[in-house]
């Protein structure tokens, strides 16, 4: 067994794990022992989604656990199909059914919709009661740039305990982190190790695979780790939630094996250093009801 992931505190006094077990894509039949695998190698954080097709599966590789509840921090996210005030309430119930739960630990709006972000803002405030009536310990949104969670914020009441965002060592968002910092926001990443830009590539600009870059391979050999293990390490270090995702257990192990060694200060410079600005995944700023159609 590996871990357990230190905790991160959240603006409201929740802790989080800094690594979890993210589910994007994992065939539901693949999911509950992903799940099992994961939480019997030490995890225990699950990331998954209303999109993700695999809510149930993930609740049933929970309870095929035998780890207690209140030690799993369980993450699911709504749809932008669902926005708006009442049928965020609806999907919210939907999902905490399908998972087979009674409270979530972190519940996330899955995008930003510019183009009608008033939706997006009631169903922000739609969480706000799930959190005031205890049905889940802390909320938030994913792919929210300064410029949206600046908006949100003016009109709605409680700060975004979190925003998960594409972040890996050639997209690292340097000034989001520092915005997210500065407002109390925990930044939280999908793609942690670059996955996006292996089997995604939908940004502008020539994306690169951070697994191959020589700084991180030169790491990897000098402490005889992976490369996934040095960037999941260099999250760890700038006080990131990873969440990488995986439903082969030998990969599941190796990336929570991370916890027993660190990167000096200038190792982890050294990876900031190749940033590209460039993403691998959909701008934010261009998201709409019919962009994943």
């Amino acid at each position: 067994m590996n871990g357990p992931a230190p905790l991160l505190t959240l603006n409201n006094g929740v802790r989080m794990p800094a690594l979890g077990l993210g589910v994007y894509q994992s065939p539901p039949g693949k999911t509950v022992p992903a799940v099992t695998a994961a939480i019997g190698c030490g995890y225990r954080l699950i990331d998954t989604a209303a999109a993700y097709g695999n809510e149930k599966e993930v609740g049933e590789g929970i309870a095929r656990s035998g780890i207690a509840r209140e030690d799993i921090f369980v993450i699911t996210k709504l749809w932008l199909t669902d926005y708006g005030y009442d049928s965020t309430l609806r999907a919210f119930d939907t999902s905490l059914t399908k998972l087979g739960l009674d409270h979530l630990d972190l519940y996330l709006l899955h995008w930003p919709v510019p183009s009608t972000y008033d939706a997006t803002v009631a169903s922000y405030k739609a969480a706000e009661k799930l959190l005031a009536d205890g049905r889940v310990r802390a909320i938030g949104v994913c792919n929210h740039t300064p410029e949206h969670l600046t908006d949100l914020m003016a009109r709605t009441e409680v700060v975004p305990a979190v925003n998960q965002v594409e972040l890996h060592p050639n997209f690292s968002q340097p000034e989001l982190r520092a915005f997210d910092v500065r407002h109390g926001i925990r930044t939280q990443s999908w793609s942690p190790i670059g996955g996006v830009n292996r089997y995604g590539g939908e940004g502008t600009g020539k994306v690169r695979d951070p697994l191959q870059e020589p700084t991180i391979t030169g790491l990897a050999e000098k402490y005889g780790r992976s490369p996934a293990q040095i960037i999941l390490r260099w999250q760890v270090e700038h006080e990131l939630c990873a969440i990488p995702k995986s439903v082969k257990p030998h990969r599941i192990a190796e990336n929570i094996g991370i916890f027993d060694f660190s990167l000096t200060p200038h190792e982890v410079a050294a990876i900031d250093t190749l940033d590209t600005g460039a993403r691998g995944g959909p701008d934010p700023d261009r998201v709409a009801l019919d962009t994943f159609s």
